[in-house]
């Protein structure tokens, strides 16, 4: 297993995101669970430290745990690539999708792998310690970790409100391993009927306005990190040097790797984004083949699909599959169409860098898309509205929780109504001022709701549940 650094993030670090009275509120938090916690300390065990919105929630939310001056902790998992093609098959199948999904078939190979991962984990904790564990990834290490006196939660960031037989193979294979332990989601709706009520938690996920995902970023200047990266162009050459958040330099001097047919899109172009992992549920074929027939005959806007360099991403082994699959697509298209729809792969040598590389794509996009098929939060939906994107999005899984359709931004009620989905599009980039109105309202939706402040107070009250009365007190 592998130990994952997290700097502490100081709760004063939010004071002009969230204002005094939530910051001290947040100050409170901390020390009421450092009392309850006494000398013992939290350990949260994933799948990787790095490509997806899993890890990037837990640099946020450990940072500004540590910055309470709590004592968390981070490790990973080693696993090879045939543990993560089974455990990306219950991903989906717990998303209600039939992948061929063989449970029993399976089992060996998850438990073999995860027994290997033991005695680096059982030396890395005491009895009286709380221990999370994320994703499917890791369920199957709960029952030692109980035996060892640990006090352990499960964290589930994935699942679909529309439970099926599919669902209830994956929910029966993971079942075995979570008996008497509390479960964390995102939304209730996504439990089994099996869950104990009493033992279940409902966290939805948050987003650090702080990072280098969503910092505030002058327009200007994110033209010049995207031009910087080849994604795009005003005819010169351009380099780009930003301050981290340590404090130490940085510059954009990774390029992006893009699928495209002539240049890239002028700097004043309107722009259409989807970032996302490649995967066959955030469709981004489907969003390729929307522009295609019902955007692109109607403005001179340009596509942007986004997504991390597969090679990059250790738990993700069908990405570099999904990604074929929609370079095909894309070559299929006319060449007019083929030359203002643009497929990138970000550089993910450089944490901070992929980072700004995103949110500067959102910043310069002129509407925001998330096309899921079904989606257990999708932080893209408040990244982009954090910074005031009007974003056009399926209503699935926990994308209804950010957006009020019509107000705060649209949702589409069939993931697969591509004219709905072309005609949202185009309605957003014909009227500017009502695209800019859902924006400054997503905005203002997402600062109320989805920042660390409300985050951490949840898992402080999860925290407290598993330490006890009789300690808390």
């Amino acid at each position: 297993m592998q130990t994952v650094t997290v700097p502490a993030l100081g709760p004063e670090l939010l004071l002009e995101e969230l204002g005094e009275v939530r910051v001290r509120r947040l100050q409170q938090i901390g020390e009421i669970v450092q009392q309850a916690m006494g000398t013992h300390m939290q350990l949260h065990v994933n799948s990787t430290a790095a490509g997806g919105g899993v890890a990037e929630m837990l640099h946020t939310l450990l940072g500004y745990a540590r910055g309470a001056e709590l004592d968390i902790r981070w490790m990973t998992i080693d696993a090879p690539a045939e543990f993560y093609g089974f455990t990306k098959q219950l991903h989906h199948t717990l998303h209600g999708v039939d992948v061929g999904l063989d449970p029993e078939g399976g089992r060996e190979l998850y438990e073999g792998v995860l027994r290997a991962q033991r005695d680096d984990l059982l030396a890395s904790f005491q009895p009286g310690d709380i221990v999370i564990l994320h994703d499917p990834q890791t369920a199957g290490l709960a029952e030692v970790l109980v035996e060892a006196g640990a006090r352990v939660a499960w964290r589930c960031h994935v699942g679909t409100a529309h439970q099926n037989n599919n669902t209830e193979r994956a929910w029966a294979f993971l079942r075995p391993y979570l008996k008497g332990i509390p479960i964390i989601v995102s939304q209730r709706a996504y439990l089994p009927d099996w869950a104990d009520i009493a033992e279940t938690f409902e966290i939805p996920p948050s987003i650090d306005p702080l990072s280098p995902k969503n910092m505030d970023l002058d327009p200007a200047f994110a033209r010049e990190i995207l031009q910087a990266a080849g994604l795009l162009s005003d005819g010169t050459a351009h380099m780009v040097t930003f301050t981290r958040r340590d404090g130490s330099p940085g510059r954009i001097e990774h390029a992006a790797d893009v699928l495209q047919a002539g240049p890239p899109p002028p700097v004043d172009a309107q722009l259409i984004v989807q970032v996302s992992r490649w995967d066959p549920l955030k469709d981004m074929a489907g969003v390729m083949e929307a522009f295609a027939r019902y955007v692109y005959p109607h403005n001179d806007s340009h596509l942007v699909l986004a997504g991390p360099n597969v090679s990059a991403v250790a738990d993700d082994p069908e990405g570099a599959e999904v990604l074929q699959e929609c370079m095909a697509a894309w070559g299929e298209l006319p060449a007019a169409v083929r030359r203002r729809v643009h497929l990138a792969c970000l550089p993910m040598l450089d944490a901070d860098e992929n980072a700004l590389l995103v949110n500067a794509l959102q910043r310069v996009a002129s509407v925001v898309t998330q096309k899921s098929i079904e989606e257990g939060f999708g932080l893209t939906v408040a990244e982009a509205m954090l910074k005031a994107r009007p974003v056009v999005a399926t209503r699935v899984g926990g994308i209804p929780a950010q957006i009020v359709s019509g107000e705060t931004g649209i949702l589409i009620d069939d993931p697969h109504d591509l004219a709905a989905f072309g005609s949202a599009i185009c309605g957003l980039l014909a009227e500017p001022a009502w695209a800019e109105e859902l924006g400054r309202r997503g905005q203002q939706s997402v600062s109320e709701q989805f920042l660390p402040d409300r985050h951490l107070q949840q898992w402080a009250e999860l925290i407290l549940h598993l330490v006890g009365p009789a300690e808390s007190t």
